[in-house]
């Protein structure tokens, strides 16, 4: 049986203790890395993680998704478009779908701020250095620096059904990622920047930059690193009824 067989197998190879431990250990060791070492990922084992990857369901099986590996120079030239272009962060524009709400409310807006002082707090930047923040908001364009970074495209016609879709199939990638060693970190900071990104890939007019993702080795050197996210307790966000 082949490898790819063997993750496709039936459903009753999923019920044994040893691979939902192994599924749990891979979802719960999933967080966003910002440092990367600069070895290169083999890409057998890229499209590997993309085949598994695309057994996320999809309303009607329409696979919404569309991914861009890229590498070296092509990676190059993305961060160089987006970091050339004189577009701070804080004016880039969510013109093609947006993120985040309007003006954030609670108990979200307290989220939000505590993972950022969290994550400045191990690089050693305070809450007036706003150059140093800005530098590190920058990194996301270099990928942190990981060897592979990946561009994601949804067609615009498309609906919010697929958006949802979409998620799913990212998740996959992340778990995927993992059970072979690897990291990631999902970066939605390129989509404001999807003008840069367009000559670059040669995107179609109708292709909406979902978001990007760095892909390869955690440098476990690096402060940003240690950095690990808390999540809200299961009674604040989960209600069962009988």
């Amino acid at each position: 049986m082949s490898r790819k067989d063997n993750l496709l197998a039936p459903d009753k190879k999923a019920e044994t203790p040893d691979v939902a431990t192994t599924v749990d250990d891979a979802i719960l060791s999933r967080r966003s890395v910002r440092a990367f070492r600069p070895d290169p990922v083999d890409e057998g084992t890229i499209r590997e993680i993309l085949e598994v990857a695309a057994r996320a369901p999809s309303g009607t099986n329409m696979q919404p998704w569309r991914a861009y590996v890229t590498t070296g120079e092509v990676k190059a030239k993305i961060a160089e478009a987006i970091l050339n272009s004189g577009i701070r962060a804080e004016k880039a524009l969510w013109d093609e779908y947006k993120y985040y709400p309007d003006q954030f409310f609670e108990p979200y807006l307290a989220r939000r701020r505590k993972v950022g002082f969290d994550l400045y707090s191990h690089l050693g930047i305070g809450r007036r250095e706003v150059e140093r923040m800005r530098e590190q908001h920058d990194r996301n364009f270099v990928f942190f620096d990981a060897p592979v970074g990946m561009i994601f495209t949804i067609d615009r016609r498309l609906n919010k059904g697929s958006w949802i879709d979409y998620g799913m199939f990212l998740e996959n990638i992340m778990i995927a990622a993992r059970a072979r060693g690897l990291h990631t970190c999902p970066q939605a900071a390129f989509a404001p920047y999807h003008n840069q990104i367009r000559p670059v890939l040669n995107l179609a007019p109708e292709e909406v930059v979902v978001c990007g993702m760095a892909l390869g080795y955690e440098d476990v050197s690096k402060p940003e690193n240690d950095l690990r996210t808390e999540r809200a307790p299961l009674e604040e966000r989960v209600s069962f009824r009988d």
